[in-house]
Order: structure tokens, then sequence, then C-alpha cells
């Protein structure tokens, strides 16, 4: 025993090596600080910083800057600035790319106009010195992004602009240094300029024109191979970081770059999605912020009362920067003071490019100990009073705003909705499913409820058994966006009763169905499945094709019949195509007459839909298939039908889905039967009856008695031709 005990001290000697040892007390600080510190209210992002400096270098020496706690403090810091690339909202980033460019323009030249005087006049820095620590009071780390999007408010409008003006400013603050250092050398001259101007052009070009395309087709031809999609991701996301660096910027511009060039190809409701931001917040970005606490040494505040003067200096003319930047932009863009605490918060917080600032300047013998220790205590004090503020001020946005617009279920419109989805063996089960994801009110507790009917028959019971084992895989998928999934079987003589019965006793306020079949002849003689369930489900369905990946496509083409406005259900579809819009990032084209389309745009309006949204005036419904010229290969049509004898309904709509099936064969295709006004049935007993066969076989007979009766006007017509004119008295 005694000749191991040497071994074991060792183990625990001061700063600890064994990788093991480190990574189980990384872990240990993960999980308990932010527990520790929820119940007195701090942010948990504060815990993880306070937790760096304790066990740093600088405090019990328990851990040391080696090679591997900054391999994964710099995946962390790539991993923040990918997810606020991948989250940002792009169409509210297009509508309000003026007030991102004023934000930046304000964060970037209220802290520089302030801090340079300060610097220069009232510390006594010379001109280099006083313009590259101005320069690090205008950059500032979304620290702070993580309780954003816990919090639910990623989709705000104050987020949007900040994140845009984050990519803005610190660029900016990246060119300024490299502007001083090249200075600083006698290097600054035009060759500088047209170097990086081409090497950041091919980088621009790399990575929104090729790294879209690569993506769409891998996720294509590896569509089932999940682990693969985010492995590909990691991959993207670190090659353009190193690319960045090649063109002549800082590694996390790559990084946010690589967040907006796979935005439109990761919906938000995607388990890739859900991979991202769990396996980030869980273990990357809890990394990174435990470094930063490492490199805080607050022993600089014993150093003497020059050292305490500029560390006071820098921090508070670095809050201050920040504040009047985010009063300015709140003052010019009228937003609420809830909202001017959100932007203050995300923008206040100063870690990885001051950082990365200061320590260049600092090899290059711009900057002396002070301004460098001052820094440091800069980036704890930062980031606590800017979590803090993100913190307080998400959860008065929450209070303000319930709907931050990443939900468009009008007011109308059910709080608490059910969407099943009926599953058949002939249709994509799993892209059903994502379409119903991705659809669905994320504020609504219910979960999405997946349905299988079997024959009563002797095998009955054999045959629920398999359906469930089947549907394990949905299951899976469901838990991957963490998505509530229910599975329901059930025994009915025929499967259109047995949804229409289930949609009852849920009760669904969505139904979620498959492409129909062709229809053969006993369908055609007893009546089909689709047909069945539209008479006896007065609730919105829509009926899918959905043969390619949803994120394939660029456009939503929808088509609406008159008086549609109408319907009952009118507003629920419009909630659902906006919704489909905003997840998929794409706009919308509306063919519609004038009456329709401003009765839409009043929902849009009130639901503020940030889908871009254009209304093509379209009233040749009589021959409504001349849509398929102006639809591409890669648009998702929709069209809106509606049920017979309703206020919208059209003849000319009448089986629709085969006439789709030869005009929009390449296309994705989706048809909605809005939920229409209940009639009332008195006869329950009789639910199940369908009359739909006795309307077919009528329009049969009506077709024949036509038919017939143009077979004997034809031959009357030939028999007068054929017949001599009578001669003239």
């Amino acid at each position: 025993m005694k000749e191991y005990l040497p071994h074991i001290l060792h183990e625990f000697q001061l700063p600890l090596q064994n990788p093991v040892l480190v990574f189980a007390l990384i872990l240990t600080i993960i999980l308990l600080a932010p527990i520790l510190l929820k119940r007195l209210n701090i942010p948990g992002i504060i815990g993880l910083i306070i937790s760096g400096v304790a066990i740093g270098p600088h405090g019990l020496n328990v851990l040391d800057n080696n090679s591997a706690i900054q391999l994964f403090s710099t995946i962390g810091l790539l991993y923040i600035m990918f997810i606020a690339g991948l989250e940002l909202d792009l169409n509210e980033f297009k509508a309000n790319r003026n007030k991102s460019l004023a934000f930046g323009l304000f964060t970037f030249s209220i802290p520089l106009a302030l801090g340079f005087p300060v610097m220069h006049y009232l510390l006594g820095y010379d001109f280099n010195a006083s313009l590259l620590t101005a320069s690090m009071f205008a950059t500032h780390t979304l620290v702070a992004y993580p309780i954003v999007s816990r919090l639910g408010v990623s989709k705000n409008q104050a987020v949007a602009i900040t994140v845009g003006g984050t990519i803005l400013t610190d660029t900016a603050v990246l060119i300024i240094l490299a502007v001083i250092i090249g200075n600083s050398h006698g290097t600054l001259s035009m060759d500088f300029w047209i170097r990086l101007g081409i090497s950041l052009s091919i980088f621009s070009a790399f990575m929104f024109l090729v790294i879209p395309r690569l993506a769409k087709w891998f996720f294509r031809k590896l569509e089932n191979e999940k682990h693969s999609h985010y492995i590909f991701v990691l991959t993207v996301v670190f090659l353009a970081a190193f690319l960045a660096e090649l063109a002549g910027v800082e590694a996390i511009i790559g990084a946010f770059v690589a967040g907006l060039a796979l935005n439109k190809l990761i919906p938000h409701s995607s388990a890739l999605m859900n991979r991202i931001e769990f396996i980030g917040n869980a273990l990357f970005i809890p990394f990174f912020l435990i470094s930063v606490g490492m490199l805080v040494d607050v022993r600089v505040l014993t150093q003497g009362p020059m050292a305490l003067i500029v560390a006071g200096t820098l921090t508070v003319v670095a809050i201050c920067g920040k504040w009047l930047a985010a009063l300015f932009t709140q003052l010019v863009f009228k937003y609420t003071g809830a909202q001017r605490g959100l932007i203050f918060g995300l923008s206040g917080a100063h870690a990885a490019a001051t950082l990365a600032v200061i320590m260049v300047g600092y090899r290059e013998k711009i900057l002396d100990d002070s301004i460098l220790n001052g820094t440091i205590l800069l980036i704890l004090i930062t980031c606590m009073v800017a979590s803090f503020a993100t913190e307080k001020a998400a959860k008065k946005v929450v209070v303000e705003s319930p709907d931050d617009g990443s939900d468009l279920l009008p007011s109308s419109g059910q709080p608490e909705e059910h969407i099943l989805v009926p599953s058949t063996a002939d249709t994509g089960m799993e892209k059903l499913l994502e379409f119903a994801m991705y659809i669905k009110d994320k504020r609504s507790p219910k979960p999405i409820s997946v349905l299988t009917v079997v024959s009563n028959n002797d095998e009955a019971e054999m045959n629920i058994r398999k359906a469930r084992s089947k549907l394990d895989g949905l299951v899976k998928q469901a838990a991957a966006s963490e998505m509530k999934l229910k599975v329901v079987t059930t025994i009915d003589h025929n499967a259109a009763s047995g949804i229409v019965r289930t949609s009852r006793e849920l009760p669904a306020d969505i139904i979620v169905l498959g492409w129909p079949r062709r229809a053969g002849f006993f369908d055609r003689f007893l009546g089909d499945k689709l047909a069945t369930i539209l008479q006896n489900v007065d609730k919105t369905v829509l009926v899918g094709h959905l043969s390619q990946p949803l994120v394939a496509h660029k456009r939503i083409v929808c088509a609406v019949p008159p008086l549609a406005e109408y319907e009952k259900g009118f507003e629920i579809w419009i909630a659902k195509v906006m919704k489909l819009a905003q997840e998929l990032t794409v706009p919308v084209v509306l063919h519609c007459n004038a009456t329709t389309g401003k009765a839409i745009l009043r929902i849009t309006d009130r639901t503020k839909s940030n889908a871009p949204l254009t209304i093509s005036p379209f009233t040749d419904w009589e021959d409504f298939l001349i849509l398929s010229r102006n639809v591409r290969e890669n648009d998702l049509f929709v069209l809106v039908s509606a049920r017979k004898g309703a206020t919208s309904y059209l003849s000319e709509l009448e089986h629709i889905p085969a006439k789709l099936e030869k005009y929009f064969a390449a296309n994705n295709r989706v048809v909605i039967y809005p939920q229409q006004f209940n009639d009332h049935r008195g006869i329950e007993d009789y639910s199940d009856f369908n009359a739909e066969p006795l309307h077919i076989g009528i329009d049969a007979v009506h077709r024949i008695g036509r038919t017939i009766g143009n077979i004997f006007k034809k031959e009357a017509a030939e028999e007068s031709v054929d017949q001599p004119n009578p001669p003239a008295p």
C-alpha cells in the first residue's frame, strides 16, 4: 500500500496533469456551478467564470492553461459565434439590416470616441496604444447569448440587430488591429489593402456560394446518416475559421460566417439544430467560460494604485461606451427599455476579440503590463455585468411580448393545438413527421400524435404490436428534436373511420395526411379515404407529398381560391404556412385575388411574420393549372382547397391530388383543407356513414346521360346535313 501512495499523491499534484482527472473536474464544475448559483439568482455563466478564476493559475492553481484547455476554449468560442450566426433570423436581419448597420456604427464609434481621449490625454499613452485600446472598447463577445437562447427570445428584433452589429464592429476592430500592426512595422501600403480585399472576397465567395451547395448535396445524399450531418457541420465551422485566418481576419469571423452560410439548411426545430445546441451548451461553451475566468489575475489589485486606476478606467469606459450605444439605438428606433437592456447585455461583455486585440498589442510591445492586467479584470467585470443585464432584460422581454415571432399562431387559434399524423405504409412518415414538427406551435404542451389503424380481425393484436415496433424510429426522431410524440394505435373496420374517430377522441386540431394513392375501381365505387375524412372531420386537414428534403426548397408558392378569407380556418393555415417559411428561411409567393390578398396581409401584419411575402394577382381559376409554369423544381407548392359546400369551394378543385400529380410531379406539394364551421351533425351513430359514393354515382349517371345525349345530338346533326334540301315550290 505504501508503494502506491506516492503514485496517488503524484496524480493530485497541482496543477493537475492527468487528462482524465482534469476533464472530470471541469465536468463537475459545469454541472454544479449553475445549480448552486441558481439558488442565489445568479446566472450560471457567472458561476462558470468565477470557477475559472478559482481553479486557474492565478487562483488556487488547480489547472493551468495547457494545450487541452486552450483547444476546448477555442472550440467553445467558435461555437458561440457559429450558433449566433445559425440562429440569426435572416428574414428579420434583412428587414432590419439598416438598423443593424446603425447599431454597428453606434457600438463601434461611441466607445472608440470615448476611449481614445481618455487613454491619450487622461492616462498619457501614445497614439498607437490609445487607438488600439480604444478599439478594444468597441469589441464585444456574445458571452450572454446562451441566456437569450435559453429564454426563447433569440428571434427578437433587438437580438437580431445586436448579433448583426457584433460581426460588423468586431470585423472593423480586427481590421484596425491589422492596420496598427502594419503601421508599427512600417508595412502599411496599398499592397496590404489589395491583399486583404482579395483574400476576404475569395473567402466570402467560397462560404456563400460553395458551402451551401455542398451542404445541400451532402444532406440529400446522406439523408439517413444523421450523425454524419453533425460531423459535416463541425468540419465546416472549423474549416471556415481556418480560412478566415488565412484571409487576414480572426477565426471568430469565420465561425460566424459558417453559421450564416448554413442558416437556411438547418431549421430551428430540426434534430440537427437540437444536437448542435445541446453539445455546445453542455460542453464546449462552458469550457470557454471557465477558460476566460482562468485568465483573470486578481492579484493585479495589489500591485499599486496605477494598476487599480487603469483597470477601473478601462472598465468604466467599456461599460459606459456600450450603454450609450444601446441608449442611442433605443432612442433612434423607439425600442422599449427591456430591449435596450437586451442590447446592452449582449454587447456589454468583452472576452474573445478584446483579448485578441490586447494580446497582439502586448506581444508587439505597443501596450504595457498595466493595460494587459486591467483588461483581464475588465473581462471578468463586463462578463458579470452583461450576464446580469441580459438575464433581467430577457425576462422582461418575455413578459412584454410572449410571442416573439417564433410562433405565429394567431390569437384566434388554439392555444394548445394538437396535431394528428396518421401513419400509412405507402408514405414517407419521417418527412411527414418533420413537416408536422416545423408547423407545430412551440407554446403548445400537447404532443404530436402518430396514429396507426389496424383492421378489426383475428390478427388485430399482432398487427398492433408490429405497428408499434415500426414507429420506434419516429419516436427517436422526435426525441432528437426534443419534441413530444405520442404513439396511438387503434382497431377499426377501415383506416378512414379510425382516423375520424381518433381525431375526435384526442381531440385533434390539425390532421397531417400522406398523399393518397391512385384510386382504384373499388375506391371509386365505395369512396376513397380522403373524401371520407374530409366529410366527417371539420378540422384543418393538410395532405402532403414530400419526396424531397424540406430544407432544399427556395420558395413556398401558394395558390388561394377566392373567398378563402371567409373560412373558419383561414388564419390557422396562414399561420402554418408562414411558420414553415420562417423555419425554412424562404419567401412565400401567394397567387390570389386582390381581396383575399389584403385579408392575408392584415393577418401577417398582426402576427408580425418575418417571412418575405409577395402577392401575385391570379383570377383564372377555371384553368388554374397554368400556375405550374411559375413553379420551379425547388419550390414547395401549396394549394388551399375547400370541402364541398364551403364558401370558397370550386368545382375545378375536384380530384385535385390526381391533377397535381400530373402537373406538379417534380415538386413537393401540400393541399390544405381549412377548418370549416361545424354543422352540428345530430346523429353521431351515423358519423362513419359516407355519402360520397352516392354523390359519385349520381355524378357518373349525369356524365353518362350527357354523353348519350351528345351522341344523339351529333347523329341528328349528321342526318340533317346528309338529307338533301327539298325542291323549291
